[in-house]
């Protein structure tokens, strides 16, 4: 695996801790965007890819997340998280000058990148959007109209159907096992309504992977998202039989072959 190393930086609310895979001489740069309730140790072997690609990959456990600080889980605006993660681009720039920036985000993180390229899009050489949650998230409304939000942690076996995925996840202790908070899932409401009036990519390059039989993040609700913001440069990859981290799954290798393709057709575009 790429070596890596770790520094810290204080975010829009409170002490945040990056990853860096570095290449002292990258063809590109690439932000990562972990999804909810994970950190970016999860994605080692996605960075190690990238890197003998010829990135240098640089990612942020959230607020609430992995080794950043802040309580579990509690994010109560999505775009103090998106200032963060450009934050993390500023400081990639300021490493490696004038080399194009690729955002690559998954589930929550998916859903981060579509609001950031929104935001920050111009700067961007190519968008990667992973099982993003995205357009209507059915569980969302379904949570929050419970009095209490129920205490049933996310079922590993819906990640992917490589088995030793799951339980590396059920033994992982940065991982997140408990409820949501409320006030998370609020955010997410704001932050889907937010995407949803904030205009398309453009001429943006996008990628978007996402599992057939995906049951956390459901294909279809997603497709309606993708549909309402996708600009003019858009390609699909739906990966039969795959579950929710495609990153992850039996065919993972496909699929960071799908993106690393991608991201030369991108470059050689600009």
């Amino acid at each position: 695996m790429a070596e890596s190393r770790e520094h810290t930086f204080t975010g829009v609310r409170g002490l945040n801790t990056v990853r860096e895979w570095p290449n002292d001489e990258p063809r590109y740069v690439v932000i990562l965007i972990h999804g909810y309730g994970e950190h970016i140790g999860r994605y080692e072997h996605v960075a190690d890819r990238l890197v003998r690609h010829g990135a240098a990959v640089y990612g942020l456990d959230h607020v609430g997340h992995g080794r950043s600080e802040g309580d579990r889980v509690l994010i109560e605006d999505f775009e103090d998280v998106v200032t963060d993660v450009h934050a993390v681009e500023e400081r990639a720039r300021a490493d490696h000058p004038g080399v194009p920036v690729v955002a690559i985000g998954h589930s929550m993180g998916g859903m981060i990148a579509a609001r950031y390229a929104q935001r920050y899009g111009t700067g961007l050489a190519a968008l990667v959007l992973s099982g993003p949650v995205i357009g209507e998230w059915e569980v969302l409304p379904a949570l929050l109209a419970l009095e209490e939000i129920p205490d049933i942690p996310i079922d590993p076996a819906t990640l992917s159907r490589d088995p030793a995925v799951g339980a590396a996840y059920a033994a992982d202790p940065l991982v997140w096992h408990g409820p949501f908070k409320r006030a998370t899932l609020e955010a997410f409401a704001t932050t889907l309504t937010a995407i949803a009036k904030g205009g398309t990519f453009g001429a943006l390059p996008t990628l978007w992977v996402h599992g057939e039989d995906d049951q956390l993040v459901p294909l279809g609700p997603s497709r309606g998202g993708i549909d309402a913001v996708r600009g003019t440069d858009l390609t699909e990859r739906i990966y039969p039989g795959a579950r929710h981290e495609v990153f992850n799954e039996v065919n993972k290798d496909e699929v960071l072959d799908d993106v690393t393709a991608f991201v030369d057709r991108a470059l050689a575009g600009r």
